[in-house]
């Protein structure tokens, strides 16, 4: 089979496989406990900021100095498209976001709508890298292209279950989730297919977009998620999210060290 199909066949199939089985948990997920499964997105957003797309792209920059002035670039990008979603949100509908919610437990909505239009943005730019990465490995070997594809899915698959739940709590429905998870899947199509036109090219973007796709998570978990978080100051509230946020850092981890990206 030639390379190139190689390169589509696998990262189409990559993408929906993963979405398909982030989804089959995600959507199983009672709607009552999605709130509390954003400590595990949370942990899974940082897991794959700080073990897997920052190193790989400090790993790849010309300095650290430029991946730190990406990085911060991209948090006020972020800010900054952030601010422009609740605008948007609360011309649509009368509102003002920083009034606090009736009830303590129950974070902005409009907070989460931003959350959930960044963290698809992040979601797009992370998988258009993927596919860069999966058409040079298929460029080079294409058994090594096949190990690639395959480790990349592994490692999808608890970041798309976060995405899931962010985008559940964030209002959209299930199919809707669904839907734009699939969306955003097709930029690793994208991404392989211009990759094996201009390679040279695409790969010199890599620690730019892979710098961008880290600043989207952060700003998102750090920003977004974790005040929310703080909203429920019990002991067992604070012993249970702090659980799951490890618990989706160790996801990430494991999935890292059994298909020896550490």
């Amino acid at each position: 089979m030639p390379i190139f199909a190689w390169i589509m066949a696998t990262t189409l199939l990559g993408g929906i496989l993963s979405v398909s089985c982030a989804a089959v948990f995600a959507m199983g997920t009672r709607p009552s406990r999605v709130p509390m499964l954003i400590s595990y997105a949370v942990g899974a957003m940082l897991g794959a900021v700080f073990l897997e797309i920052l190193p790989e792209a400090l790993e790849r920059a010309s300095s650290v100095q430029s991946m730190a002035m990406t990085l911060l670039a991209g948090i006020m990008l972020f800010f900054l498209l952030e601010k422009f979603v609740l605008w948007r949100h609360c011309h649509e509908q009368d509102c003002e976001a920083h009034d606090p919610p009736a009830h303590p437990h129950s974070p902005s909505p409009e907070n989460h709508a931003s959350a959930g239009a960044m963290i698809l943005v992040g979601d797009t730019v992370h998988n258009f890298v993927d596919g860069i990465i999966v058409a040079a490995a298929f460029m080079a070997d294409v058994e090594l292209g096949v190990v690639t594809a395959l480790a990349i899915i592994a490692h999808e698959i608890p970041q798309e279950v976060g995405d899931f739940l962010i985008l559940l709590h964030s209002g959209y429905s299930r199919g809707q989730a669904l839907a734009f998870n699939l969306l955003s899947s097709l930029a690793t199509v994208l991404g392989g297919g211009l990759a094996y036109w201009a390679l040279q090219d695409a790969m010199a973007w890599i620690p730019s977009l892979l710098g961008l796709a880290a600043a989207s998570m952060l700003y998102v978990a750090v920003a977004d998620l974790i005040p929310g978080l703080h909203r429920r100051i019990n002991l067992v509230a604070t012993l249970q999210q702090s659980s799951l946020i490890a618990l989706g850092i160790a996801s990430i981890w494991g999935i890292g060290f059994l298909t020896g990206h550490h």
